[in-house]
């Protein structure tokens, strides 16, 4: 039970990152994204071929993954950056099917749809599973805290107060002198290389990746965790991520509250439930459990310093 306790917090930790990633994208520039499960997939990809094919170490498979999908996120910006809501969402959309499709189809790179196994991880096999696991969610907690404190500067920083006048009315922000385009490819670089990295991690915690592991509802995990924490606060996209992965976990017990259900019927209750909790945070929180709070800057008044 520990070890499986030590596995979830892990993988909320996981994506806890991708929450960070897309209220860059989402919460501070007002970009739709759903095409987040194709940066995690293609930061995954990234690190696997770079440290099982060619043997490079973990941590420049990491790095090479941010670097990718940030590149990545910056070329899919730059081809939407005139585009708003639904031909947004389209697009990104778009993106991550042609990256998971690609996936599959590619054998002579990805392996095809049998994925790719044995993805070296940091200590694996010279430790028992139960240490390897308490290391790894070490390794996933220090990214927690650093992505968290560097989104944190960028959020007090020009940059980010530039990406929430985008957010509000992006017409304004190019009157008053900011170029939009290249602050709207800014803000997806910095989102796309953390669901990148996020991505990259974790392929190396489970040492098998597959196209049918990214499916477009992880994007929906994500989108509903930055929802229910609070869309624009870094605070709120983790505690949002640790609420949905509590949800998706807790309602595995249902065999044992609610007995004489068939499989389907389980996986359908458990959706209903994931789905109605959710609903009933947005419904009492509307902005979500930790909403967004700009603080304002009064002029100052005549015969007092600036």
């Amino acid at each position: 039970m520990e070890n499986y306790i030590v596995a979830m917090v892990t993988f909320a930790g996981i994506y806890g990152i991708m929450a960070l990633g897309l209220n860059v994208i989402w919460g501070m520039a007002g970009m739709i994204n759903l095409g987040l499960v194709g940066f995690f997939a293609f930061g995954a990809y990234t690190t696997t071929l770079l440290t099982k094919n060619l043997g490079l170490p973990i941590g420049l498979g990491m790095a090479a993954a941010f670097a990718a999908t940030a590149v990545a996120g910056v070329g899919v910006a730059l081809i939407t950056g005139r585009m708003r809501g639904d031909y947004l969402a389209i697009v990104t959309l778009g993106f991550s099917e042609t990256v998971r499709i690609g996936a599959s189809n590619e054998i002579w790179l990805t392996n095809g749809t049998d994925g790719i196994s044995g993805i070296p991880g940091p200590w694996r096999g010279e430790v028992t599973p139960e240490t390897f696991n308490l290391i790894y969610l070490g390794i996933v907690s220090a990214f927690v805290l650093v992505i968290f404190t560097v989104m944190q500067r960028v959020r007090h920083a020009p940059l980010g107060r530039v990406l929430r006048a985008i957010r509000d009315d992006d017409q304004v922000t190019a009157v008053a002198g900011k170029n939009v385009i290249m602050h709207k490819a800014k803000a997806f670089a910095l989102g796309a290389g953390v669901l990148g990295l996020a991505g990259a991690i974790y392929a190396h915690y489970v040492s098998y990746i597959a196209p049918d592991g990214f499916v477009p509802l992880i994007t929906i995990y994500i989108v509903l965790a930055l929802t229910a924490g609070g869309t624009g606060n870094n605070v709120g996209a983790v505690v949002g991520a640790l609420l949905v992965v509590f949800f998706m976990e807790s309602t595995r017990f249902l065999t044992e509250v609610v007995p004489g259900l068939e499989a389907v019927q389980y996986a359908a209750l458990r959706e209903m439930l994931i789905g109605g909790s959710l609903i009933a945070i947005l419904h009492f929180r509307p902005t979500g459990l930790f909403p967004e709070r700009i603080v304002r800057h009064e002029p100052a008044k005549e015969g007092q310093k600036s």
